[in-house]
């Protein structure tokens, strides 16, 4: 597989850049500001507010009204049917690729063009994305089947220009040839929040793609700004998406792995009871009920007895 990226910005693929706003417009609007210094004229960047306060949503059109393109919904559809409200924009404006990007997270231009040019010039290649760095830090090199373990994230840095094949590229800043998106459909609602992209991914290998990381180019990540976040939600969907995965991708392993969730989900609750944190316990409970049960989309209100963070 070639990663040649010495062809020129004007040459490439076109490209549209999603970025999902909760209720940080800050965040956002530095992210913002990061990729208009590489982006090229004619691409364009897209801001999906999920439903954010009225003083959010003000603070951004303040800033950026005259520099991207607003999607406003009236309720937070969550990571995946927020970016699929800009996935259907954008399929339906001619981009040839488009880059979901976390708005806690920066890209350099150098590293955008290397995966657009490694895009275009593999057509095999579905979807592709950078490593995931916090400052010094790796995070993620790529991750591997979301059905099998809690932490698939793979941790070992590539040699500059290799191209890892991956399960799945992680959502945080991953590039999509938008035709893959045409045929085999945008992100599965059902997740909400985590498991999303790992579906995508998996999807686009059933189609015959491949996905992959490109070593030498870097994304940072900002996780102690989202990690710690909404951490209820957080293990909420994390564990209970993993029955969601296991159903559609693992059929005839799916008693044996629902098994295998439920008991993670009861040591998660065991030690959230230990250390008297009833909301982390209720999380982990309802993940593996509503994993049985079928119950998935959002579920906020329901899971943080609505205390929404």
């Amino acid at each position: 597989m070639s990663s040649n990226s010495t062809m020129p910005a004007q040459n490439l693929m076109s490209l549209a850049v999603l970025i999902l706003n909760w209720n940080r417009a800050e965040d956002t609007i530095h992210c913002v500001h990061s990729v208009q210094k590489w982006l090229p004229p004619g691409d364009s960047i897209w801001i999906i507010d999920n439903n954010s306060v009225a003083e959010d949503r003000a603070r951004l059109q303040q800033i950026l009204s005259d520099k991207v393109n607003f999607i406003f919904s009236d309720t937070n559809l969550g990571f995946a049917g927020g970016n699929n409200l800009g996935l259907q924009a954008v399929l339906t404006s001619g981009y040839e690729a488009v880059l979901l990007l976390n708005n806690d997270a920066i890209v350099e231009g150098t590293a955008v063009f290397k995966l657009l040019s490694l895009l275009q010039n593999n057509p095999h290649l579905g979807m592709v994305g950078p490593e995931l760095w916090d400052g010094s830090q790796l995070l993620s090199a790529g991750g591997g089947d979301i059905g099998l373990a809690l932490n698939t994230h793979l941790q070992k840095p590539l040699a500059a220009s290799e191209v890892r094949p991956v399960v799945y590229v992680p959502g945080t800043c991953i590039l999509i040839r938008t035709t893959v998106l045409q045929q085999i459909g945008v992100l599965d609602e059902a997740y909400f929040f985590g498991g999303e992209v790992a579906d995508l991914c998996a999807r686009a290998q059933q189609a015959g793609y491949q996905t992959a990381v490109l070593g030498g180019t870097r994304a940072q990540h900002h996780v102690e700004r989202s990690a710690g976040q909404r951490h209820q939600l957080h293990i909420y969907y994390v564990l209970r998406n993993r029955f969601l995965y296991v159903q559609k991708f693992h059929t005839p392993q799916r008693l044996k792995l629902f098994v295998y969730w439920s008991l993670t989900g009861g040591r998660i609750w065991l030690e959230a009871v230990i250390q008297r944190n009833w909301p982390r316990a209720r999380a982990a409970a309802l993940a593996v009920w509503d994993g049985w049960n079928g119950r998935f989309g959002g579920q906020n209100t329901r899971v943080t007895r609505g205390q929404l963070p």
